[in-house]
């Protein structure tokens, strides 16, 4: 699959999503990371539509198992974290949030109270 069929396959479940149609754009996203699990766009589209149907359990996997663009790092954090919150395993979600706050602040400059 190429890059432009991965972004249309990408534009095509966002449009899905827009529209009402949640299992649509679920199926495509989860053929996205099926075709290449370590595609870390894909698998942020993918953990976004999992949190939205509430299974954050899934939604971690496929976070931890991608290969997350610089770019991305920050939603990846965000995603893992509310997922983790909706396990209610708080501590983690809080640790996830602080090693992301540290990795791109320094742990000097991190404005978490621990």
């Amino acid at each position: 699959m190429t890059s432009d069929d991965r972004q249309f396959l990408l534009t095509a479940a966002w449009l899905f999503m827009r529209h009402g149609k949640r299992s649509r754009a679920l199926a495509v996203c989860e053929a996205l990371i099926e075709d290449n699990p370590r595609d870390g766009v894909s698998a942020c589209a993918l953990a976004e539509l999992l949190l939205d149907v509430g299974d954050a359990n899934r939604a971690i996997d496929i976070i931890r198992a991608s290969d997350m663009p610089r770019n991305l790092e920050h939603a990846a954090a965000v995603l893992e974290t509310r997922a983790l919150r909706m396990l209610a395993r708080n501590a983690e979600a809080a640790d996830r949030w602080n090693r992301y706050i540290e990795s791109t602040k320094g742990s000097s400059r991190t404005w978490i109270a621990q």
